[in-house]
């Protein structure tokens, strides 16, 4: 079953690479949906999969790239647009 996750991730975020690290696990995982910076330094994440792979997603956010520094990751239950065909890191 599809599912829809919206993830929040605080800490040192931006400028270490989070965006494209999170990419890079989202395309290997079948994730669809997309990542962005946020202006308050958060990163947002929006991904469409089976609950299998969202919970491998997750785990990886929250380890992030070796330059981050991750303090909290949260989960939300999101709508499953259908609307992505892949991942993609956004503005």
């Amino acid at each position: 079953m599809m599912l829809g996750r919206y993830y929040r991730i605080r800490g040192r975020v931006q400028g270490v690479g989070f965006r494209y690290f999170v990419l890079e696990n989202a395309v290997r995982l079948g994730i669809r949906g997309y990542v962005r910076n946020l202006w308050n330094g958060d990163v947002e994440a929006h991904a469409e999969a089976e609950e299998h792979a969202l919970a491998l997603f997750r785990a990886e956010l929250e380890r992030g790239p070796d330059l981050a520094r991750v303090v909290d990751v949260v989960e939300e239950d999101a709508p499953v647009t259908g609307e992505y065909s892949s991942f993609y890191v956004r503005g």
